[in-house]
């Protein structure tokens, strides 16, 4: 009898399909260090973020997966397991393989609700079965192929030690198996980011790309773009495209551009390579950010950054509200009395004329279920040198810990069954992170520099803890090692946990009845003595206008009729 192996793919995340994330890539050459580099924020509300884990090992002859996603019910549809899986945490295998995602929706007609398999079923599946980036990409195209596929569009970011992929993929709509897909290798010197919009536009067709008739060939190191042999014919069926091939774009095929997609999704993009490129080269891409698309109609899918980025810099591009930009979203009165870069759903809204508003959307949210930045090491063994910088909630809001990709323990704030979503819980690091980020959210100017202390002060102790872990490593044997790290990710989430249950209660006895109780130069609080810091210039500047002479001091109206 048939063994069935039951991948509870959405309850071992805690997941619900979220639709607007961001991802940031980072090729080795154009990382401080060597490493390959990619984040993700999860970013929808309705779920409480955790970590997954899926233990790897050898399979019986026969075996099959029950797929249980979040797209249809396919009650007694399997997948074929595989002889051999591997170790996954979070979304990165223990041969250092990650795949994350956005997505880009594009044409819902598209979607095939019949297909087997959505988008994360996919990724875990091929994190399950493939040692490099170029298998799992093969690996998806062929399940797809045939299981089906029934999410809508999605960009997907594969990543190994050595190479980092960015590809695109949508279904052929209902009663079409399959999916029409490219893959393009990111250089190595070079950045990239996605974020809910397609961007993938031209796919060179020379000598150095494949289709998916020649699947067998992707392993060639030469192969630097792979796509469905289909990807073209299949837009001229549909009428999305009638030009020539070589002015083929898969953006502008699968997922039309308007001003809401590119200033809530490629806005994003825009601020991260704005971080590391010319501020006076990369704002001439503004009238495409506001809509112009007679001027410019997209941004380069990557860039050559104007210098190396640390994993440091990664996290902290993770924490972008457009700061310093025209976008900021801190500069103007919509950010309240305290300069708060967060704003309440929906992004429509309405003054009483009936005028129509959008608000802006940036790459932290308060909405996130978790975030990572994933760190791919070549020069080091695959269990020391995968690392995901992993924690629940809100990037801007939280401290990055490192877990290291050979764990077979999941840090207990980071369990599924702790992090409850409709229940508060002091073994939660996604219900922690919230006390935390809820109480600094309404008054951000005045507390956040509280929570940058605490969140500096962990991010600096694991990122100083890590040469002291690869010494310690170095003569070990692997079992040992193994052991050693799993301790070592469990101790960092305990830090972690401590030290933000000290800040939560130092933040409400600190800040309370909307004073400032001062503190000495050890941080703890005086005696006696709290100051009143009011509002912040900006939205003072924004009363008079708002509220004409109301609260205008009778000496000041006085003087103006004198």
């Amino acid at each position: 009898m048939k063994k069935l192996l039951i991948t509870l793919l959405l309850a071992v995340l805690g997941w619900e399909s979220a639709s607007a994330c961001t991802n940031l890539i980072v090729g080795k050459k154009a990382s401080a260090d060597g490493s390959v580099m990619s984040t993700y924020n999860c970013d929808g509300f309705g779920f409480s973020g955790s970590l997954s884990y899926s233990p790897g090992g050898h399979h019986e002859p026969g075996e099959l997966i029950a797929i249980h996603g979040w797209g249809p019910p396919h009650e007694g549809q399997y997948v074929k397991q595989v002889d051999y899986t591997y170790n996954v945490v979070g979304l990165m295998n223990e041969k250092q393989v990650t795949i994350v995602e956005t997505t880009f929706d594009g044409r819902l007609e598209l979607v095939n609700r019949d297909g087997l398999l959505d988008y994360f079923s996919l990724m875990h599946l091929a994190l399950q079965r493939c040692s490099t980036a170029r298998e799992a990409i093969k690996c998806m195209a062929e399940l797809v192929e045939e299981y089906g596929y029934n999410s809508s569009g999605e960009t997907l970011t594969i990543c190994d030690p050595n190479e980092a992929w960015i590809m695109e993929i949508i279904g052929k709509g209902p009663d079409r198996k399959g999916a029409v897909w490219v893959a393009l290798r990111i250089p190595d010197d070079c950045i990239c980011a996605h974020a809910n919009l397609s961007r993938i536009r031209q796919i060179p067709l020379g000598k150095t790309s494949i289709n998916s008739k020649n699947l067998k060939k992707i392993n060639k190191p030469e192969v630097d773009c792979v796509y469905a042999y289909d990807v073209i014919s299949f837009a001229r069926e549909k009428g999305f495209f009638s030009g020539k091939d070589e002015d083929f774009s898969f953006r502008d095929a699968y997922c039309p551009i308007d001003f809401e997609n590119v200033r809530y999704a490629d806005a994003r993009v825009w601020s991260f390579f704005r971080h590391h490129y010319s501020h006076e080269e990369m704002d001439k891409y503004l009238p495409y950010i506001n809509g112009d698309f007679d001027v410019c109609d997209h941004l380069p899918l990557w860039i050559k950054p104007d210098k190396p980025l640390s994993m440091r810099d990664l996290q902290q591009d993770m924490r972008d509200h457009f700061e310093g930009t025209p976008l900021d979203m801190t500069s103007d009165m919509t950010a309240g009395p305290w300069g708060m870069p967060i704003r309440p759903l929906p992004m429509h809204f309405k003054d009483s004329d009936s005028l129509a508003y959008f608000r802006e959307r940036p790459i932290a949210c308060q909405q996130s279920g978790f975030t990572m930045t994933c760190q791919m090491r070549s020069w080091l063994p695959n269990d020391v040198g995968g690392v995901t910088w992993f924690n629940c909630d809100d990037a801007n809001m939280v401290a990055y810990v490192p877990l290291y990709c050979c764990i077979t323990q999941v840090p207990d704030c980071f369990r599924q069954e702790n992090n409850p979503r409709a229940e508060f819980s002091d073994k939660s690091a996604f219900w922690m992170n919230n006390w935390v980020a809820n109480m600094v959210y309404p008054r951000y100017s005045m507390m956040i520099g509280d929570l940058r202390k605490a969140q500096n002060e962990l991010e600096d102790y694991y990122f100083a803890d890590q040469e002291e872990v690869l010494e310690a490593i170095k003569d070990m044997m692997p079992g040992d090692r193994q052991q050693y790290l799993n301790r070592k990710s469990i101790a960092y989430a305990d830090k972690m946990m401590q030290r933000w249950d000290q800040l939560a209660k130092f933040l409400i006895v600190r800040y309370n009845d909307q004073i400032v109780r001062r503190v000495d130069e050890n941080g703890q609080f005086t005696r006696w003595g709290h100051d009143t810091p009011g509002y912040d210039q900006q939205f003072i500047d924004a009363i008079g206008k708002s509220t004409g002479d109301r609260y205008l001091l009778k000496e000041v109206i006085d003087r103006r009729e004198r």
